[in-house]
């Protein structure tokens, strides 16, 4: 059976690592059985070919193999000096400690949970001081990121890559293509959002991930557009929900649903059995919140909100072209 490379890689740092003097590639091929597989099962090629994309690998992940020209009576050496080969001494005070102890149990779902975990494992046998006193305890902080899009945009942000992915607005009935710069991603009361450059609308936009249908698709080429050295996704994201906004509307919700609106409701009363009538914060993009609610909400007030969440139930009913008696009676959404 043919050994994994993975294993390979290991054994032939472990050999050039724990040795005090340059070692031939004799000397490894017989140390190492992959090695010893490959010369015995094909020629001194095979083995070589092997050997030195092993070499280039372990050097690309960043170990400092020296070469000896004249260790061994004429033959080439190879050795890892240990004192090249070490990381500087980790010093974090118990502050920065508890801070990457939160940092690395804050994810849930995402994929980064496990190499975060990792990580605090490898620092904490570095001798970094992980004590009970700074690990969280019953009550830790939790951020879920169960969308698909999530690693993908996560990724695109970092190395600066244009995505395309399928949009569908608050609203609407069906997806429609997007092409975005990714800038950051931030989650605000349990929804992750992206901001980024539209291109198509050459406008910064943000996206809610949910709302995202398909893949995520990667784009050739840099980004067009300059990326802001802080992007407060949040207060965008509270702007278009209507957060600080001066002016208030009047709906209608059904009892025992609604509870994301029923937190901001400046005043909430008892109309009935089935509805309770709420004055809420109205600012840029309510409607769209507001549509989400479906037949459990009527809008009393202002008029122009009335008509943008009829307009947009219309749309996601295909009736747009329909006699909107139905909506208007309601006073909005039926």
């Amino acid at each position: 059976m043919a050994i994994a490379k993975a294993e390979r890689l290991m054994n032939l740092a472990l050999c050039l690592m724990n040795t005090r003097r340059p070692l031939s590639k004799k000397e490894l091929r017989e140390s190492i059985e992959a090695y010893r597989e490959a010369w015995q099962q094909g020629s001194e090629d095979a083995f070589n070919r092997m050997f030195e994309r092993d070499k280039d690998d372990l050097r690309e992940l960043g170990l400092v193999i020296d070469v000896d020209e004249n260790a061994l009576d004429g033959e080439i050496g190879y050795l890892a000096r240990r004192d090249r080969n070490r990381l500087p001494e980790i010093a974090l005070d118990a502050e920065e400690a508890a801070a990457l102890s939160v940092a690395a149990r804050v994810w849930q779902q995402a994929k980064m949970s496990g190499a975060a975990s990792g990580a605090l494992q490898k620092l904490r046998a570095a001798g970094v001081p992980f004590s009970e006193d700074t690990e969280p305890g019953a009550l830790q902080p939790r951020i879920p990121a169960r969308e698909a899009a999530f690693e993908p945009l996560l990724v695109a942000a970092r190395d600066r890559r244009p995505v395309g992915f399928e949009y569908r607005k608050a609203g609407a009935a069906t997806a429609e293509p997007r092409s975005v710069e990714p800038w950051a991603l931030e989650c605000w009361r349990g929804h992750w959002y992206l901001a980024g450059w539209d291109r198509d609308r050459q406008d910064a936009r943000v996206f809610r991930l949910s709302r995202i249908t398909g893949k995520v698709r990667s784009r050739a080429g840099s980004f067009t557009g300059a990326v802001p050295e802080h992007v407060d996704v949040r207060a965008v994201v509270a702007s278009f929900a209507g957060e600080g906004a001066t002016a208030t509307a009047t709906v209608r919700l059904r009892r025992g649903a609604g509870f994301p609106l029923r937190t901001k409701a400046l005043s909430t009363r008892q109309v009935d059995g089935d509805w309770d009538e709420l004055e809420i914060p109205y600012g840029n993009g309510l409607g769209a919140d507001l549509a989400e609610f479906g037949p459990d909400l009527l809008v009393l007030g202002p008029e122009e909100l009335r008509v943008d969440v009829i307009d947009r139930l219309r749309a996601v009913a295909g009736l747009k072209g329909a006699d909107s008696d139905g909506l208007d009676e309601a006073g909005a959404a039926v």
